[in-house]
């Protein structure tokens, strides 16, 4: 029996990873579950039994690629860090998941670039917007934390450089995802991370 839900688990995550390289590949709207079978080398009788259609399987990649973002925020709710530092590891440690993860990569290609926004992905817009408030808010609290111990100056609300760090960190992505030659994301990650920091720290 044991064996049998460790082949079943085998088989879902299978078809997760096929899945995620043709939705990045071709986008939600262009992508069948009958590619998805082919791509992972099973017939339908298997991706029905796991997703029962195409919306929940779509929710399952997102959720898999994205597993390393939920962990960080998760990080920076409870490290032990300054609240500066912490803010600074995590926008570093994105910038190093998207230039060396290719699944968390991917799953930010099919949202910002290959995905129609329609009432037929409505569930998994939803859990990505409770991602992004999670985010938001944990950005938030550090900023509160840091201008309590001066390391930021409090000139501006937390709220707004909270803001500030997710659309630059989100601006870098989607320009790099959209133009990939047109900077080294790999060699200038240092540099966002650092012009970003020197932001929250300008009176």
């Amino acid at each position: 029996m044991r064996r049998t839900k460790e082949d079943a688990e085998k088989t879902r995550l299978k078809i997760i990873e096929a899945a995620l390289t043709l939705f990045s590949r071709n986008g939600y709207s262009n992508t069948t579950l009958a590619m998805i079978g082919t791509e992972a080398g099973y017939s339908r009788g298997p991706i029905y039994w796991h997703f029962k259609k195409k919306d929940d399987l779509f929710q399952a990649v997102l959720a898999y690629s994205q597993e390393p973002l939920e962990l960080l925020v998760a990080e920076a709710r409870g490290t032990a860090l300054p609240p500066l530092a912490t803010i600074e590891r995590f926008v570093a440690r994105w910038f190093d998941l998207l230039v060396e993860d290719a699944w968390f990569r991917q799953s930010f290609e099919i949202l910002l670039n290959k995905t129609e926004l329609t009432d037929a992905v409505a569930a998994t817009l939803k859990r990505e917007r409770k991602l992004t408030r999670s985010m938001i808010g944990t950005l938030q609290e550090l900023l509160v934390a840091a201008q309590a111990n001066g390391s930021v100056p409090q000139t501006q609300a937390p709220e707004q450089l909270a803001l500030l760090v997710y659309t630059q960190l989100m601006g870098v992505t989607q320009s790099w995802l959209f133009a990939p030659r047109l900077f080294n994301l790999g060699k200038q990650r240092a540099f966002f991370t650092g012009r970003l920091m020197t932001s929250l720290q300008q009176p």
